[in-house]
């Protein structure tokens, strides 16, 4: 029996309703993802990237349809269960660093390996060595560089061992050179399994990706 897809996304609808206005958000959108495989999501702004994502990681709950993380049904459960299976089953990487201010790198990585229900890396050195930013365990994150942010953030978001990494915007506020650290990072999740998704605006990142899916007005542009 084959393993079911990391992501599993069927015909979601999400909708917002402001006094007498609704906004379509999300219009039927299906996506599948696979192990291994690096998508990147894109469309204009307001096109319905971010509220996806948002329904892929359980924060926000569609309207309509269903989201399967690794087999596991992830919409219209309670507020517990989706925060049980993002915390063993998804990495998220955002915009903004990922990593609590007052916490070192290695503290901020074994924080999210304590919340995980099904750890795949006990060790939080060895991931840091994977990624580069071991010799930056102990410092804070104002003591660290763009690049080495962007590798502290990856490591926060891989330390559960996720079926999926989700990222939003993750190169937005970088330069040229960390936004390539990232697309490196990103690429190298995907050879070692992970199936990646990312919205993003940036031509680069759509570049690195195996697959594009383009949103327009709530809906995959064919």
């Amino acid at each position: 029996m084959s393993a079911p897809p990391a992501v599993d996304a069927r015909e979601l609808y999400r909708f917002f309703r402001s006094e007498d206005e609704e906004t379509q958000a999300l219009r039927g959108v299906s996506l599948s993802v696979p192990r291994g495989e690096f998508v990147t999501v894109t469309g204009p702004s307001g096109s319905g990237k971010s509220t996806l994502l948002s329904c892929l990681a359980g924060t926000d709950d569609p309207d309509g349809g269903s989201v399967y993380i690794d087999g596991k049904r992830i919409s219209h459960r309670t507020e517990r269960t989706r925060c049980a299976i993002r915390a063993a089953h998804i990495g998220l990487l955002f915009q903004s660093a990922n990593l609590f201010d007052h916490l070192t790198v290695a503290q901020n990585v074994a924080l999210v390996e304590t919340l995980a229900q099904d750890r795949r890396h006990s060790d939080t050195g060895t991931l840091l060595v994977r990624l580069g930013i071991d010799a930056r365990a102990g410092a804070y994150p104002h003591q660290l560089s763009g690049g080495e942010l962007a590798r502290a953030a990856m490591a926060v978001a891989l330390a559960n061992g996720p079926a999926v990494l989700l990222a939003d915007e993750p190169t937005g506020e970088l330069d040229s050179t960390s936004e390539a650290v990232v697309l490196d990072l990103l690429r190298r999740a995907a050879e070692e399994g992970t199936a990646v998704v990312v919205a993003s605006h940036s031509a680069a990142v759509a570049d690195a990706a195996d697959r594009v899916v383009r949103l327009c007005d709530g809906r995959v542009a064919a």
